[in-house]
């Protein structure tokens, strides 16, 4: 068994309500009787992409677990690369891997620099399909835009664009466990070629689906507290990996609070 926890979204704007809030939950994993054994950020690390920002990112999420992030719709490459991630800026597509014991996290660059919707480019594919042929055990891919239509307005106008060569590649190996994606502000689970999708909850607000709308503009609530995906990944009984998660939100001063998968 492998526990990686997500969180996304945390949108650092340089004031301190969103620093807290995703500080706190950084805090709360680092104290876990177990704590996880990664951490995936899914994207929109800050609000504008501003060095300052990730300055401030750096501060709040500084851990001892290791993170990983991928760039979200609202964040910069350069930028992220210089200011967060500590190497040479530049505005090239940021695919990463990760290997964590017998576990590989396959970070995607579904950002479109001045855009606010995804696309995987056919060098990430390419190289996607290259890194899954190169090892074994099992793999989560994570990205930030989700590649299924979620029911939230806002989100649903902004998707990963042509998801179908995904997948084709999520279908076709066996290796992969599940996709993580953020976006939405709301903790949702989904299938996606046959494996689970897991969209994580931000740390910042939440985006409300097309049922809660009572107008137009009232998309964003600021009220629920700061949330995180957990995510447990290990085999079923007929060999093949299994992805189970549990969604928690952590309150100030307060106990976490449990959400059903």
């Amino acid at each position: 068994m492998i526990l990686v926890a997500q969180v996304s979204d945390t949108h650092f704007d340089l004031g301190a309500r969103n620093a807290e809030r995703a500080a706190r939950v950084l805090a709360h994993l680092a104290e876990l009787r177990q704590p996880p054994a990664a951490v995936v950020h899914t994207g929109d690390i800050t609000d504008a992409g501003k060095p300052e920002q990730y300055a401030q990112a750096a501060q709040a999420l500084r851990t001892d677990l290791p993170l990983f992030l991928a760039p979200g719709n609202h964040d910069d490459r350069a930028a992220l690369r210089a200011d967060l991630l500590g190497t040479r800026p530049s505005d090239d597509e940021l695919n990463q891997v990760h290997r964590v014991g017998e576990l590989t996290i396959v970070l995607l660059d579904s950002s479109v620099p001045g855009q606010p919707g995804g696309r995987l480019s056919a060098d990430t594919y390419a190289w996607l399909r290259a890194t899954l042929a190169d090892g074994d055990g099992p793999v989560l891919l994570a990205l930030h835009h989700p590649p299924v239509r979620v029911h939230s307005p806002i989100v649903d106008s902004t998707p990963l664009a042509d998801p179908a060569p995904l997948a084709a590649v999520v279908a076709g190996s066996a290796r992969i466990a599940g996709v993580l994606t953020g976006h939405a502000h709301s903790p949702i689970a989904a299938q996606f070629a046959g494996k689970p999708l897991v969209i994580g909850p931000s740390t910042a607000s939440v985006l409300r689906g097309e049922w809660e709308l009572d107008a137009p503009n009232h998309v964003m609530d600021y009220a629920p507290d700061p949330g995180y995906a957990l995510h447990v990944v290990d085999r079923a009984q007929d060999g093949s990996y299994r992805l189970v998660t549990h969604f928690r939100t952590v309150p100030a001063g307060g106990r976490v609070s449990v959400q059903p998968d």
